[in-house]
């Protein structure tokens, strides 16, 4: 049998936290490990079970949903963490993107959506609601990645298989789509997708493709550096 996915969740509405962990539950590849109300219980639930995707409320009181990404982040760089919105606007998903957020999943979408959107993360993929696909890109562009300056991107040393990597990315490939393009091991993707994270000072493929993107355009690096 597969290695089953571990799934934290955190909501503070009971009904939606127990029915959405039912649910999950009931998944053959999925194990529920603990669904916690509010950032402090899910933050000590996190460093109890190791979870590999942990679901997130957008609106967690006090506001506390932006820094509890940052936590899981920080406490479980391994983790993937996927926020769950009613209706996300595209400031809140590029403030979570910069929080470290790997996906998004909408509070109304389907059990199949769910299911699907988290084993997708779990596999390496990023997941934006497809209504702001559109226009998300060009605001990541933008703002996801401001805290660094174009000198220090620019003095980043990347091997060529890493700018492949970072390419491919930049493209929506999974890690196991990449693998398969460049006749490597899913691993050996996994290992570099940790390195260009920790060269960038990134944490998450998201602001991976959108570095990737603001680097290729002309006042930055050549096009073919990207390649």
């Amino acid at each position: 049998m597969a290695k089953r996915i571990l799934v934290l969740v955190i909501e503070d509405n009971r009904l939606v936290r127990d029915g959405l962990a039912a649910l999950l539950d009931a998944q053959p590849d999925f194990k529920v490990v603990a669904a916690a109300e509010g950032a402090n219980a899910g933050l000590l639930q996190l460093r109890e079970t190791k979870p590999h995707v942990v679901l997130v409320d957008a609106t967690l009181g006090n506001n506390d949903s932006h820094r509890l990404v940052q936590s899981v982040r920080k406490e479980a760089p391994d983790s993937k963490v996927i926020v769950m919105d009613l209706l996300p606007a595209q400031e809140d998903v590029i403030e979570f993107i910069k929080a470290g957020a790997n996906g998004f999943i909408v509070k109304d979408a389907t059990i199949e959506d769910f299911v699907r959107t988290i084993r997708s993360v779990a596999e390496g993929a990023d997941v934006v609601p497809p209504a702001l696909t559109g226009t998300l890109l060009s605001h990541i562009v933008e703002q996801a990645v401001a805290h660094s300056t174009a000198a220090v991107l620019e003095a980043v040393q990347m091997t060529k298989r890493e700018q492949e990597i970072t390419s491919h990315i930049a493209e929506g490939l999974s890690n196991k789509e990449i693998a398969q393009r460049l006749n490597i091991a899913t691993y050996t993707v996994k290992s570099h997708v940790h390195n260009i994270l920790e060269k960038l000072a990134l944490h998450s493929r998201l602001q991976i493709a959108a570095h990737a993107h603001r680097s290729s355009a002309p006042h930055s690096i050549p096009p073919t550096a990207a390649r």
